[in-house]
């Protein structure tokens, strides 16, 4: 064993209080799947704000949009499993972007260690305002008055938006063009400029332009109306299937292989958020509803989907190399 003289002995001391120090505040790096200003951003940011007051860690929000959320993934895998990096991620990128692959790109199930399910929002199908179309029968008849039938935008292939509005269209027997774009904000830039004529979008998102007069609501992809919008009608009430009646979700995951502990803290974190003034006022604003939730809870919801969703997918044919 080496011995070290006094001197010496303080100043690996110092520097090994120096080093743990730092470690301490190195700062946790949150993958956002979606650009600035989409909802996911703008959740991402309010949980890695949050979760910073209750751990005493600071965070850094890094936007790796793209291929609905498929860049941000392959970024996560590329970090470390050290606990200092997670990502925010949806229903989407866990159940079905995956599968409208022939060949996955990831394996939800396989490649994440979930850290918790911070909520979900329901999706509203919009048409532009003044378009003349009010309800969801209307669509259908623009539906089958052109070449190619409706033309409707989502935020990726592969995204609910994309896979609701498709799975709808199918069964009203509607032709239809689907229009990706990346990210929700171009695609609703895109829809009020009429280069499209319908959206599904996260609820939130359209109440601001639904209030503005910019666009008109025609259902909800939910089981019950919506506070936000207590007018709008149920998908069953406007016509759909109830099948389609189907929240989205999201969830915080770290690459697989995060040591536990740290997993840990984040979930308790999480789950304290749900009783901070400031986040909950955030989150209502989006219409939010925050669960409470375990590390392995991820999973299962994702399960639980995919058992709708592959199917479905595999029906609708959207599967693409």
């Amino acid at each position: 064993m080496r011995n070290f003289s006094l001197p010496q002995a303080a100043l690996l001391a110092a520097a090994l209080t120096m080093s743990l120090a730092s470690q301490a505040q190195t700062a946790l790096q949150v993958v956002a799947q979606q650009p600035p200003g989409s909802g996911s951003d703008a959740m991402t940011r309010a949980w890695a704000e949050c979760t910073s007051r209750q751990t005493g860690q600071p965070s850094v929000v890094q936007n790796k949009p793209g291929a609905n959320g498929i860049l941000a993934i392959n970024y996560l895998k590329g970090q470390p499993a050290d606990g200092q990096n997670v990502m925010t991620i949806g229903m989407s990128q866990m159940t079905i972007t995956p599968f409208v692959h022939k060949q996955m790109p990831y394996d939800p199930i396989k490649d994440f260690d979930g850290v918790a399910v911070i909520g979900t929002s329901p999706l509203v199908l919009v048409v532009p305002a003044g378009s003349g179309v009010t309800k969801l029968a209307d669509l259908g008849k623009v539906s089958a008055s052109q070449a190619g039938g409706l033309n409707f935008g989502s935020p990726g292939k592969g995204s609910p938006a994309h896979l609701l509005t498709t799975a709808l269209a199918e069964s009203m027997k509607w032709p239809a063009t689907h229009v990706p774009f990346v990210g929700e904000a171009a695609g609703l830039t895109a829809l009020m400029g009429q280069q499209i004529q319908a959206m599904t979008l996260v609820i939130g998102t359209a109440a601001a332009q639904v209030k503005a007069g910019k666009l008109t609501p025609l259902a909800v992809f939910a089981a019950e109306r919506s506070s936000l919008m207590p007018d709008v009608p149920t998908i069953s009430e406007a016509g759909g299937p109830q099948a389609l009646a189907r929240p989205a979700w999201i969830a915080i995951v770290a690459k697989k292989g995060t040591p536990l502990d740290v997993v840990a803290k984040l979930n308790e974190a999480t789950n304290k958020c749900r009783n901070d003034s400031a986040y909950i006022t955030r989150m209502n604003a989006m219409n939010v509803t925050l669960t409470t939730s375990k590390p392995t809870d991820v999973a299962l919801w994702a399960e639980r989907d995919i058992a709708v969703w592959k199917p479905l997918i595999d029906k609708l044919g959207l599967a693409s190399e």
